[in-house]
């Protein structure tokens, strides 16, 4: 996809080899198509393109087929309910249009993101966490699975969540899919927790053959609330997803997180390695942190300019 985005030169991208070479040029706007012909995440294809048009000469529409609710990736109701309104922060729009929905092991799904590049990408600091103001979410059922499983997805979250945080009301609603925008079979939860100053966390799961309703709501509750408790002002699965933003805005970006992950720190290495960021990752200082495994991660970015703006 990336390839295509610049018409650059691709080697030994195929399956079992062990080095690639590329060679990008000129990135350009306008209509790119991408699909992966089965459940592979439509997500993980736009989280590796929006950096590059961002850079491009106009205005892109990213036309990503496969997967939109898929195992091993964001689903994409994280990457329009999280991501998006944070990734944001750096100082740009994107539009995401859900088309299809998708699931395993059909795929099928289609989604459309529409952007504008931009001269230069700001700085971001999410290290004030604030308190937590409200939970919400959708658990859903497509094709031809029976909404009752909906019903006690959300049931078994809402109840998960009540024995730790008992003073606010959780909406999670149960959702069918129209028969018109989800192709194949699936089921699957997100909750997100909204806090005070703004930040964003999640808890997912999605269903799978001979895993109960509940089992499946409650492993979404319990991701949900160990997000919450690391004291970080993102989630374990946006840090990762943000370093490469961090990486080419201009000036200093910090964020607070929970424990780094393994993601993280190769997003980091690589970051370092080829586009010549500086990182560094401490542990948080602050008083009500003292007890929890926190971390500020801070990037002095590269000021990556756009030459065709």
């Amino acid at each position: 996809m990336i390839r295509d985005l610049c018409d650059g030169q691709l080697e030994g991208a195929e399956i079992g080899s062990t080095e690639i070479m590329f060679t990008p040029e000129k990135i350009k706007g306008g209509i790119h198509t991408a699909d992966t012909k089965t459940a592979g995440s439509v997500c993980l294809l736009m989280q590796v393109s929006m950096p590059c048009v961002l850079f491009a000469a106009s205005a892109s529409e990213l036309r990503l087929k496969g997967g939109t609710n898929a195992e091993m990736a964001p689903q994409i109701d994280y990457t329009t309910m999280v991501f998006k309104p944070i990734v944001e922060k750096f100082g740009f729009k994107f539009n995401c249009d859900i088309k299809m929905r998708g699931y395993y092991p059909k795929g099928g799904g289609e989604v459309i993101v529409r952007m504008s590049p931009v001269k230069q990408l700001n700085p971001i600091n999410l290290t004030d966490r604030g308190s937590v103001t409200k939970i919400y979410g959708r658990a859903f059922v497509a094709g031809v699975l029976p909404f009752k499983v909906a019903k006690d997805m959300a049931a078994a979250a809402v109840r998960c969540i009540r024995k730790e945080i008992r003073d606010l009301y959780v909406n999670i609603q149960p959702v069918q899919e129209p028969k018109d925008q989800a192709f194949g079979n699936g089921n699957g939860i997100i909750i997100i927790a909204e806090t005070s100053t703004g930040c964003l966390f999640a808890g997912s799961s999605l269903g799978k053959r001979g895993v109960n309703a509940d089992k499946v709501g409650i492993e979404a509750a319990e991701m949900l609330l160990a997000n919450l408790r690391h004291g970080g002002a993102v989630d374990e699965y946006l840090q990762d997803q943000l370093i490469i933003f961090m990486a080419l805005a201009c000036g200093v970006s910090r964020i607070k997180t929970g424990p780094v992950t393994l993601h993280t720190q190769t997003a980091i290495h690589f970051a370092e390695q080829l586009a010549k960021a500086k990182f560094s990752v401490k542990k948080s200082e602050d008083e009500e942190d003292a007890s929890k495994d926190t971390y500020i991660i801070e990037c002095q970015g590269i000021g990556m300019t756009n030459p065709y703006l």
